[in-house]
C-alpha cells in the first residue's frame, strides 16, 4: 500500500529564522524509512485562516497522513487546536481525558521540583485541553500539552507539539507503528556514489539510461559537495519497495552506472549498501 504523507509546521519562529526547522528534517527521515512517501512540507504562521486552511487542503490531496507540529501551548499565539477546530467544522470543548492529561502532568512536575502538588487548573493550562469535539487526545509522555488524533474524510490528522523531544515522543510511540501497518512489508533503501572526473551535466544522460534500465530506482545528483580542495559529486540512489530482494536491485543499478562513469572518464565510489526493514 502507497502511505502518503503530509507535514505541516506551525510557529511564526520558523518563518522568521529565529528556530531551524529541525521538526520536518526529523519527521522526514523517520517517514521516509519507515516506507512511506513525504509528498509535502509546509511551513505556516500562528493564524487560524491558515492553519485550517493548510489542513483542508492537505486533505483535498488525500494524504494517508497529515502531521502538524506546533502551537499546542497555553499561551494565546498557540491556535493550532482552534485552528484543526475550524478545519473540521467542529466545536472546541474541554477533553476531559486531555484535562487530566494536562493536570497530572503539572503534578508530576512539581513533585520533581518539591513543589505543592496542590494544582490550580487555570485558565491557561484548561486551553491545553479544550480540544475539537469527537478527537482524541494522546498521551505526552515528555511535556504537558497533549497531541491530537482524528480520522477526517479517509487521513489520519495527528497534532503534535512543537518542542522537538515531545514531537519524537510521540511519532515514535503513537505513529509509527500506524505508519509501519499500514506499510506492511515495503522496505525504502538507498546507497551514494561520490562521482570525481566527471561534471553532472555528463551525469546526466547517464542516469536516465541507468533508471530506464531499472525500474522503481530513483538516481539524483548533488554536485559541488565536499570542500573546495576535495569536490565530488554525489549520486544518490533510492528505491521504495515491497518486492524480494531490493538490495540486488539496487547493487545492480550502482554497478551499471558505477561502469559508465569510469568509461567515459570518471571515478566513481560506492559508498555501503543502507537498507531500511520494517
Amino acid at each position: 500500500m502507497t502511505v502518503d504523507v503530509e507535514i505541516i509546521c506551525i510557529g511564526n519562529e520558523l518563518l522568521i529564522g529565529k528556530i531551524m526547522n529541525t521538526n520536518s528534517h526529523w519527521l522526514a527521515t523517520k517517514v521516509t524509512n519507515l516506507g512511506a512517501n513525504v509528498q509535502r512540507i509546509t511551513v505556516i504562521q500562528d493564524n487560524l485562516s491558515e492553519i485550517a486552511a493548510a489542513i483542508n487542503e492537505a486533505k483535498a490531496r488525500k494524504q494517508t497522513f497529515i502531521i502538524t507540529t506546533g502551537g499546542l501551548g497555553p499561551t494565546f499565539d498557540d491556535m493550532t487546536l482552534q485552528g484543526v477546530a475550524r478545519a473540521l467544522g467542529r466545536k472546541l470543548e474541554v477533553n476531559p481525558y486531555a484535562l487530566e492529561m494536562v493536570k497530572q502532568r503539572c503534578i508530576e512536575y512539581s513533585k520533581r521540583r518539591g513543589w505543592s502538588t496542590d494544582i490550580e487548573l487555570t485558565p491557561s493550562r484548561v486551553k491545553m485541553a479544550k480540544f475539537p469535539e469527537k478527537t482524541q487526545p494522546i498521551t505526552n509522555p515528555i511535556g504537558t500539552a497533549p497531541g491530537l488524533k482524528v480520522e477526517t474524510d479517509g487521513a489520519f490528522l495527528f497534532v503534535l507539539p512543537g518542542v522537538p523531544a515531545e514531537m519524537e515522543a510521540i511519532f515514535t510511540q503513537t505513529i509509527a507503528p500506524l505508519i509501519k501497518q499500514l506499510v506492511g512489508k515495503g522496505v525504502f533503501c538507498q546507497k551514494s556514489i561520490m562521482v570525481k572526473g566527471i561534471i553532472e551535466s555528463s551525469l546526466a544522460p547517464l542516469i536516465d539510461q541507468v533508471m530506464a534500465k531499472n525500474e522503481g530506482v530513483y538516481i539524483k545528483s548533488h554536485a559541488a559537495m565536499g570542500t573546495k580542495s576535495n569536490p565530488f559529486t554525489e549520486l544518490h540512489m533510492t528505491m521504495r519497495t515491497d518486492e524480494p530482494n531490493p538490495q540486488e536491485k539496487l547493487a545492480k543499478a550502482a554497478k551499471e552506472i558505477a561502469e559508465l562513469i569510469e568509461t567515459n572518464g570518471g571515478k566513481a565510489v560506492v559508498e555501503p549498501y543502507v537498507l531500511e526493514n520494517l
